[in-house]
């Protein structure tokens, strides 16, 4: 028969364990002098050997024999296979039987889909490589950042990349509230056993998010401990996420602060301006909505910090739109923004000093430092200008606002408003600055 013939060929060309996993479950279920229909277990089966050895089965077809157009690949709809057999076709080496993992894992969070900034390139490069099997950063991760700045979509970036170019991995996704429901459910089923099983001894790749909710949950971070010390030992990659460090969770154990520590500790911090100009940039292209780059500044100095509301608003100005046939203009994007994040507040020193920062790519530690390099002192005196001209503030709580007095705001005004007089160029960036910060209301 022509299938056992080319199956006896790639035998040759395959090592044992690629041969036995993805040719021997392949069944001929038609054939013919046009085409070939082979049959695998499941869909997924089907597309994983589809993308990597289909070309190599053609060949081989071709080197037999075959002179037809096409070799198929479906899933087989051959009945009344043994229960049996087909469980073993399945499963692959010490794969234990469980639900399919991507079934909780976001489409779009993929690692093409993340945008890589100053704010979050380390946690990025380190999740690449622990996606890749690389150890040069560390096997172990924890990843602390706030609401909706992407820890999650790295995660789900990590499992998605794992199960599509390694799907040998074990790997396991969960959150801390479900990693304590199912050891509550194994405690009460009197299956603890198997939970250890599960996460000792079938485990290659541990994601665990939202740490911080183990809070005085003594029992579940006394069984996490002891995995931890199995998966460590073994040299297993491991990523936690949290919204702030190990060190600051309250009712931790200092065994499991300890572990949590012991690897790679990278943060998260919301997107500096041009990176949330960027985000905006692709997750408008993703909508299929055109934005002009009007619309996207004024979105990105109005959304700050989570950018989940960046995709509430896309979705709002798609729908409001959509409904008028027409392209969003900027009293559109005002309005919707306003449902989302509401009214612009009152400018304040505060929210100058962090927009200016912004602006001069500094950060506020340094506005408020006692640095009097030109590149920090420019952005500090141009804040307590513009909060002297744009704010109601007293030049006292000016000065809270950067760890200064009242004398050093009134020497900072005096400089600028000097400079402005003698430096077109810098009168130019202050009209700017006042025309956005003006803008954002």
């Amino acid at each position: 028969m022509l299938w056992q013939r080319v199956k006896s060929a790639l035998s040759q060309k395959f090592s044992e364990q690629d041969f036995k996993l993805w040719i021997e479950p392949l069944q001929c279920a038609h054939d013919d002098a046009q085409s070939v229909q082979l049959a695998g277990p499941d869909l997924y089966f089907c597309s994983w050997v589809k993308n990597n050895y289909l070309a190599d089965i053609q060949a081989a077809f071709q080197d037999a024999g075959f002179t037809g157009e096409a070799v198929r690949i479906s899933v087989n709809q051959i009945k009344n296979r043994p229960p049996e057999k087909k469980q073993s076709q399945l499963r692959l080496p010490s794969m234990p039987v469980a639900r399919p993992i991507m079934r909780t894992l976001h489409p779009r969070y993929i690692f093409p889909e993340f945008m890589v900034g100053e704010s979050n390139a380390l946690a990025y490069s380190a999740c690449e490589a622990i996606a890749n099997g690389d150890s040069t950063l560390s096997p172990c991760l924890f990843i602390e950042a706030g609401t909706g700045l992407g820890k999650s979509h790295l995660t789900h970036a990590v499992a998605h990349h794992i199960t599509g170019h390694f799907p040998g991995t074990r790997l396991h996704y969960v959150t801390s509230q479900q990693l304590t429901s199912e050891m509550v459910r194994n405690i009460k089923n009197n299956t603890m056993e198997q939970f250890k099983e599960k996460y000792h001894h079938q485990c290659d790749v541990l994601l665990m998010e939202d740490v911080q909710t183990l809070a005085g949950r003594i029992k579940t971070q006394s069984e996490l401990a002891e995995a931890l010390d199995v998966l460590m030992d073994c040299g297993k990659r491991i990523i936690f996420t949290g919204s702030v460090s190990p060190r600051h969770i309250p009712d931790m154990d200092d065994g499991v602060r300890s572990r949590l520590s012991s690897g790679l500790i990278t943060t998260i911090n919301p997107p500096d301006w041009r990176t949330r100009c960027l985000i905006i940039e692709r997750k408008a292209r993703n909508n299929k909505l055109a934005l002009s780059g009007e619309i996207i500044e004024f979105l990105a100095d109005r959304i700050q910090g989570d950018i989940r509301r960046v995709e509430s608003t896309i979705i709002g100005l798609k729908a409001k739109a959509s409904l008028h046939k027409t392209v969003p203009d900027l009293d559109m994007v005002k309005e919707i923004v306003a449902g989302i994040i509401g009214q612009r507040q009152d400018l304040s020193a505060v929210l100058i000093r962090n927009f200016v920062a912004g602006q001069f790519k500094v950060s506020i530690e340094e506005l408020q430092s006692k640095g009097r390099r030109k590149t920090i002192a420019f952005p500090r005196q141009v804040s307590m200008y513009l909060a002297r001209k744009l704010t109601e503030e007293a030049l006292s709580e000016i000065g809270k606002a950067f760890n200064r007095d009242h004398s050093t705001v009134v020497h900072s005004i005096r400089v600028i408003t000097d400079a402005i007089v003698r430096n077109g160029s810098i009168r130019g960036q202050v009209d700017h600055l006042v025309e956005r910060l003006k803008n954002q209301g």
